[in-house]
């Protein structure tokens, strides 16, 4: 609790949000072993670190990870818009089509799903699974799933452009693909989640001894 407390006087002097927000969940952790100790910690733990992704990313790193998500969401708009017979041309995170052209925007990098997709990647894995290789692994399989299906977002909202206009690439339609294109995400990271499980099927209890299932049936 006072390192805690001593990371919450760091961040205000340094008006850091991201330290002051982390401390708070530092000192529910110490409340927690000086209240009912280390055992009751340990139980706790899984939905303390949880808490670790209301927090939003300091400023530094989210540019750091937004704008290269920007342009890969870019190049695959680009590639799937070319293997469809559309022409296209990419300058950065600028799609150009015939008839318009498509900023792929910090709004639509994928960002925001991919948190969100993290998020309950792990609470899926935490539930479905014991072993912690295959909560992990569910849990890092949210980030090219959360790729793959902002990039068939860019490429559905280019396709839209280039047949009906822009017109049909913005406002509603481009709001509910979100949705639809969040869905199918989820429905990839839960069928590729039972992909693992039935290569890596879980260990078997080993049965009871005669003597204990004697006891037991006692």
């Amino acid at each position: 609790m006072v390192l805690s407390l001593g990371v919450l006087a760091v961040g205000w002097l340094g008006a850091e949000f991201f330290l002051t927000r982390v401390s708070m969940i530092g000192v529910l952790a110490g409340l927690v072993v000086f209240l009912f100790g280390w055992t009751y910690l340990s139980i706790a733990l899984f939905p303390l670190l949880f808490l670790l992704l209301m927090i939003p990313l300091p400023a530094i790193v989210f540019n750091q990870i937004t704008f290269p998500l920007q342009l890969l969401a870019s190049r695959v708009g680009e590639t799937a818009l070319s293997a469809t017979g559309i022409p296209v041309l990419r300058e950065g995170n600028i799609i150009v089509l015939p008839h318009t052209s498509l900023e792929v925007a910090e709004a639509c990098s994928g960002i925001r799903s991919l948190m969100t997709l993290l998020a309950l990647g792990i609470v899926f894995g935490y539930f479905t699974d014991r072993r912690a290789s295959v909560r992990t692994a569910i849990a890092l399989m949210t980030i090219p799933v959360a790729v793959v299906a902002n990039g068939i977002r860019v490429t559905g909202t280019g396709m839209l452009a280039y047949f009906f206009g822009v017109q049909a690439a913005e406002g509603f339609f481009h709001v509910f693909s979100g949705w639809l294109v969040f869905i199918a995400a989820f429905t990839m990271l839960f069928l590729l989640s039972r992909g693992i499980v039935f290569l890596l099927p879980p260990r078997s209890m080993p049965s009871s001894s005669p003597a204990l299932a004697g006891d037991s049936a006692w």
